[in-house]
């Protein structure tokens, strides 16, 4: 009895074999594919992060308006509040800048 399953364990795997060859010849062919594609990919995400969009662009150029003109307001509250406080002590307006 043991050599007849023996021998049927022996035909099962041989039946098996040619199936799970194609699925590890797949598998592998989809590894070689990823693997060639890989450069194409890094170097696709990594001119997206070197290159600006026109909508990026124009983003960060507002804000750079938008921070220069709030500068710009401080520093001429901070002019008017010098020359208001000038003036209380009968001094004249400091010139921009000398605060």
């Amino acid at each position: 009895m043991l050599g007849h399953e023996a021998g049927m364990h022996r035909l099962l795997l041989l039946a098996l074999t040619p199936a799970l060859s194609g699925c590890v010849i797949g598998t592998v062919a989809n590894a070689a594919a990823d693997i060639a594609t890989l450069p194409v990919k890094v170097a696709s995400k990594g001119v997206d992060l070197a290159t600006t969009s026109q909508s990026e662009a124009d983003k960060k150029r507002g804000r750079a308006l938008r921070k220069a003109e709030e500068k710009a307001g401080r520093d001429a509250r901070e002019a008017e509040q010098r020359c208001r406080e000038a003036a209380r002590r009968g001094d004249p307006c400091p010139l921009p800048g000398a605060g």
